[in-house]
């Protein structure tokens, strides 16, 4: 019996299959809207790292850190970086570290933190920890979006107040988000939790019906 045991092969591993939180609504995201007016869609599996900084580390950390995501953590209310990565200012001391670049992972964005943080010298200056499966990111884009987010938002999203670089965690059709705009089209990147994700993607659908109806009501009259 052990050596039966010690001859058997190993057990495969069976492959891990990512199910979106709104892929199933695909067709219908992909059918409502426009250019002209508003466009919805997902950006799943996004690698995600939350960091937190004691204040006794922050100058440190924020040094360090900079070298390694090539971006400075960013002030109060304000994201840093272009994508590949954004570092979202979440609360004093907290940022979330997200990589637009789908082969990133969540493992290596850790690792290469922790790394650049002191890790590798047996003594981290922050905490960083894996949030990637928390979280799907809804981009939600066109001239008509921000009426959009204003059914639901209370946020002031006017460009005086809200501008490109500008993040804030609020409640969207009472959903819990990060909120950050990355241009002036404009185009909002919404981070929600992905137990929530189908019905804030269901909200926003019916949220955007009015604004694509009218658009395309007036092209008929035309």
């Amino acid at each position: 019996m052990t050596d039966s045991l010690l001859t058997a092969p190993a057990t495969q591993r069976t492959p891990v299959v990512r199910h979106s939180p709104v892929g199933h609504l695909a067709d219908q995201i992909a059918a409502t809207g426009s250019e002209q007016t508003v466009r919805l869609r997902e950006t799943p599996y996004r690698a995600q790292a939350e960091l937190r900084v004691s204040p006794a580390e922050a100058e440190v950390a924020d040094r360090l850190a900079s070298q390694f995501l090539g971006c400075p953590l960013p002030a109060p209310q304000r994201a840093s970086g272009a994508g590949n990565p954004w570092v979202l200012w979440a609360g004093p001391g907290w940022y979330l570290v997200v990589d637009e670049d789908p082969a990133s992972t969540g493992w290596g964005l850790v690792s290469g933190l922790r790394c650049a943080l002191g890790g590798e010298y047996g003594q981290i200056c922050a905490s960083v920890v894996d949030v990637s499966a928390q979280r799907t990111i809804l981009e939600l884009r066109g001239p008509r979006a921000r009426d959009v987010l204003s059914h639901g938002c209370a946020l002031d999203l006017h460009p005086r107040e809200f501008r490109p670089g500008h993040y804030a965690q609020t409640h969207l059709a009472k959903a819990t988000v990060g909120l950050l705009q990355t241009d002036t089209t404009p185009t909002y990147r919404i981070l929600v939790r992905c137990s929530y994700a189908d019905y804030l993607a269901r909200w926003i659908l019916d949220a955007m019906a009015e604004y694509v109806q009218v658009t395309n009501d007036q092209c008929a009259e035309k």
